[in-house]
Order: structure tokens, then sequence, then C-alpha cells
């Protein structure tokens, strides 16, 4: 597996990291722990470096989940994960509160059974608290060596440069795929000239990418995707032709339309690290096949230009849910 480069302070992860969530929060069914502690070590033995976590995933047992995962290799790998919501409780809406934040971290240290949080994230951006506040207590954190690198997810271009100011990010997470690519309008340019790295969650499009999904799959009432309109049975109809292009590629490559997504994200810049969930080793280990798929300049323009007649149908958050994405 290769290695990357988030932001100029000197974390170094592997090219694809895993995303957590999903082994225990949002997909529906939840992964038997013995299972899910299987598919962190699996993804490490196969050269994942990076884990991403967060108190509000259960709420909880995700960060405990990592934390027994990783305690046989712990000095090896790179973790991040989150504060942000009042109680750790998405419901309880949300609280970057200083003290909040110490609190958070305290109690983060102790599920992951760690001395310190290698990338610590504000989970989505507080309106009441100024963000010059919530990098100056993270940056009080750095200071007594209860974490290393501070991160911002889901924030605006403002707020990037305010925080970057008081102490200097490394990282931002921001959902960006082939279906979601709002952020090459104003976040990306900003990174590049600010040097912070980018991790984009849900890179797979929340599995639709894949072509596993179609107008016919049903999803649980406790799946995040049953309230997403873009997972609608006609969204999902409409967007098949953004399938269909990837797969033309996939063909052609002799791969999976899930690496070429994958492939694609990671051709964009060489501070992008992507990091797809799975609870199946099947899927894992497709998804980081996806490091060894050379796009040519060819197969690039292709996606490009065919990416560029596209339209996707449907929001890719609820309302409600949308409130809290800060632009």
């Amino acid at each position: 597996m290769q290695m990357r480069k988030l932001g100029n302070q000197g974390l170094e992860v592997s090219a694809i990291g895993y995303g957590c969530m999903g082994l225990s929060h949002m997909d529906g069914a939840k992964t038997e722990r013995g299972h899910a502690v299987a598919m962190i070590r699996a993804a490490f033995e196969r050269g994942v470096t990076f884990f991403d976590t967060a108190e509000v995933y259960g709420p909880f047992t995700n960060e405990d989940i990592v934390g027994e995962a990783t305690q046989p290799f712990r000095d090896k790998v790179v973790i991040a994960t989150k504060f942000g919501f009042r109680g750790g409780l998405i419901s309880q809406g949300l609280d970057s509160r200083p003290e909040s934040i110490r609190q958070a971290a305290e109690a983060s240290l102790k599920r992951l059974r760690t001395d310190r949080i290698d990338l610590l994230y504000q989970h989505r951006v507080d309106p009441d608290v100024p963000i010059e506040d919530v990098a100056g207590a993270v940056k009080d954190l750095i200071a007594q060596g209860k974490v290393r690198h501070f991160g911002l997810s889901e924030a605006g271009v403002e707020m990037i440069r305010r925080a970057h100011a008081v102490q200097p990010v490394s990282a931002l997470q921001s959902e960006y795929s082939l279906w979601w690519r709002e952020p090459e309008q104003e976040i990306i340019p900003a990174l590049e000239e600010l040097g912070i790295g980018l991790v984009p969650f849900a890179p797979l499009g929340k599995g639709f990418l894949t072509g596993a999904i179609d107008p016919d799959t049903s999803f649980a009432s406790d799946d995040f995707r049953s309230t997403v309109p873009r997972f609608s049975a006609e969204a999902r109809s409409a967007n098949q032709v953004f399938v269909d292009l990837i797969g033309q590629v996939a063909a052609r490559k002799q791969t999976t339309p899930a690496r070429i997504a994958l492939a694609w994200l990671l051709a964009q810049k060489p501070w992008i690290v992507p990091i797809p969930g799975t609870t199946k080793l099947h899927r894992l280990e497709e998804n980081l096949g996806a490091a060894s798929v050379e796009l040519t300049a060819e197969d690039l323009a292709q996606i490009r230009d065919g990416v560029s007649k596209l339209t996707v149908q449907g929001g890719r958050y609820s309302a409600e849910a949308q409130k809290l994405v800060s632009r």
C-alpha cells in the first residue's frame, strides 16, 4: 500500500483508509463485535494504517471497537476521531464549547485505549462557538500531547481559514466522489493553497457507485440511506447513468466500478485519502485494490467528459441532516 501525506504537519497515512462508521452506525444491521474487530485487523494486515471513527458512531461503541482492534499494533496506525455533539449524541445537537471538547477528548482516549488521538476532527461546525475557540481548545490538547493533528469535517472555506490561522489544520473530511463534486468549486483550491489534506467520506457514493444498488434495492428503516432523497427509487433509477459510465471504464480496465471510483479520487490530488467502509472482507480487498489501478489521461478524460454531462438526482441529505452541514 502506498503512503500519502495529509497536510504539512507530518501526518502520513495509507493511500486508502478504512471508515469504521458502518460497523456500528447508520447502515442497518449492526456488525457482530468479533467480526468488526476482525475487519479492522484484516484492513491493517492488508496495508491500511488510517482508521476513522467518532464518538457519535454507535454512539460510543465504534470507538471502543477500534480501540480493541488496534491495540496489538497501535503505534503503527493513525486513528482519527471526532467531537462536536452534545454528550456524544447527534440527537442532542451541536456542542463545540472548549470544555466539551476537552471532555470528549478524554472520553475518546479511554474508549480508544490510547494515550493520544492522532487526528481529532470537529465533526460539524458549531455556529454558536467561534471557530477560533475550537481551534484554540484543540491547540491546547496538542500542546498536552493528547492530540497530534487537528481536522475539520464538512466545513466551508471561511471556517477552514479562520481555524487554520489559530492551529494548522492537517485534514478536512468532506463527502467527495464522482456523484458529489461540489468540493472542487472552492474547497479543494483552498486546501491546496493552505497545505491541508482531503479525506473523502462516502467515496463510493454510500455504496451506489459500486453498482450493487439498483431501483429494486430496499433499505432497512434504520439504514441512513432510507432517509436520503438521492436513494429514493426514482433517484436511483435516474442516477444509474453514473454507474454505467464508471462501468464502461471498469470493463476496459478489467476491474470493478468500485475500484475505478476510488482510483479516480486518488488521481485528483496526491493529498487525497478516501476512507471507504465495508463489513465484508471481499469488498475490503476490492476497495484496497484501487490503489493499484492506474488511470491514464484518456481514462480520466472519458470520466470527466461523461460526468460533466450528467446531473445527480436527489439531495445527499434529508432536510434535517442538511442543517448540520456548514458551507
